[in-house]
């Protein structure tokens, strides 16, 4: 099993939102215009939604990034078309969210979110900044490691993966109980992103390849 399950008490958050019940299946599934009509228009995408250093008028502050990879499905073809979705703390490890009251600073040039189409290879490409480790109240000096946020529609508005990618080498993944969750350390490794020296550009950002392979990468508990 790659997914984490619903209930892991070191992560106390699955204590309030587990099933307490065992699943109750529906007589009916989906209606089939959920099934077959499209989730989203292409035309709703922005020039500049794959680059979230060029949001605002000035640079955002940290380390520029170029974040690469595929959408595959469990037989290594490739997903095109998909929408993927990416949210993230800024560079001092803060999101720009009103719930969010880190004592660090907000970069006035950063709002952390873009959104990109897969081309034809079923690759995603993402300009952003190297998120920060943030606190969090899970348990006594909690830290989360630094991670990107991931959304993946697929042709339906029923289909959707929600994940996260981590930094390799981070000193944190023993110590986060959400990493953690994952029960085998080979999935766990699925989550981590493999720095990249031909992706990295010179002189303007280091790349990072991470390939999101449906049905085998782990979502979100």
């Amino acid at each position: 099993m790659t997914h984490p399950p619903y209930l892991h008490p070191g992560y106390k958050s699955t204590v309030l939102r587990a099933p307490a019940r065992e699943l109750v299946m529906p007589k009916l599934g989906p209606d089939s215009v959920e099934l077959t009509s499209p989730v989203f228009g292409h035309h709703e995408l922005g020039a500049l939604d794959e680059d979230l250093t060029k949001h605002h008028s000035g640079e955002p502050l940290g380390e520029r990034i170029v974040v690469t990879g595929r959408v595959l499905d469990r037989s290594g073809r490739p997903v095109r078309g998909a929408l993927v979705e990416i949210w993230q703390a800024n560079a001092a490890g803060r999101y720009a969210h009103l719930r969010d009251q880190h004592p660090a600073p907000l970069d006035p040039n950063f709002t952390g979110a873009g959104r990109c189409l897969t081309d034809g290879d079923g690759r995603y490409r993402f300009v952003t900044i190297k998120p920060g480790a943030y606190p969090w109240r899970n348990h006594h000096n909690a830290w989360r490691p630094a991670h990107i946020h991931f959304s993946v529609f697929g042709t339906a508005f029923t289909q959707r993966l929600v994940t996260q990618m981590y930094f390799p080498g981070d000193p944190l993944f023993a110590h986060d109980p959400i990493m953690q969750s994952i029960p085998e350390q080979r999935d766990r490794d699925r989550l981590v992103a493999r720095f990249d020296l031909d992706t990295t550009v010179p002189e303007w950002a280091l790349g990072y390849q991470w390939d999101i392979v449906l049905g085998d990468t782990p979502m979100e508990a």
